[in-house]
């Protein structure tokens, strides 16, 4: 199948580069007949975007199966209830009340999500993310008060623009807060993001299109 040459062609390409990198299959407006193909090589990283597109499709999916399912999109605190209920993986926690109501919803579910941290290092206006100024204090804030697995850091870089200061940027914000992960790099530039040090990529037209 196509789909599965094309992912296999590319999980071997990152692997080639570096080891232990975890390639986020993003599922955005894909059916799961669409998906199935690439779960049956072994693969357990899929990602989406919103909150409600996941439930219908992956709930029934996960079940009885080794899948972390990502959320990579950006995430309102209204919906934490139910993002907690079907992700593991958030890439786009962003501001404080979201931490307190994911915190809060965990702590209901009794369950413990992996959370990255959304920066944004090119401070523009139209998009999510804690300033780099700002994201200690929100990182300590988020483990030791909320008691959330802060576990690294993502950024999604200006378009039309090189990637790599930002990625760089983000692997030293990385390494001044003691955080290991970086989720960085999709279908466009993961090639420079995994130079920079990427240990999760996320990748959707690369995959499907």
């Amino acid at each position: 199948m196509i789909v599965v040459q094309k992912f296999q062609k590319i999980l071997n390409e990152v692997t080639s580069i570096r080891k232990g990198v975890n390639l986020v299959v993003v599922c955005k407006n894909q059916t799961s007949s669409s998906v199935f193909p690439i779960i049956k090589t072994g693969h357990i990283h899929f990602g989406e975007n919103r909150v409600q597109e996941a439930k219908i499709k992956w709930l029934d999916i996960k079940k009885g199966k080794n899948i972390k399912l990502h959320l990579i999109g950006k995430l309102q605190s209204n919906k934490s209830k139910e993002a907690v209920e079907i992700f593991d993986f958030i890439h786009s926690l962003d501001n404080i009340k979201l931490a307190k109501s994911l915190s809060d919803h965990q702590k209901l579910k009794g369950k413990s999500l992996k959370y990255f941290i959304q920066v944004n290092i090119s401070g523009e206006v139209q998009k999510s993310g804690i300033s780099p100024d700002n994201l200690t204090e929100f990182v300590n804030t988020c483990r030791s008060n909320l008691d959330l697995d802060i576990i690294g850091l993502m950024c999604i870089p200006p378009i039309n623009e090189d990637p790599t200061n930002n990625f760089k940027i983000l692997a030293g914000l990385a390494k001044k807060n003691n955080l290991q992960e970086l989720s960085m790099g999709m279908s466009n530039d993961y090639l420079k993001a995994l130079s920079c040090g990427a240990t999760y990529i996320r990748l959707g037209s690369a995959v499907f299109n």
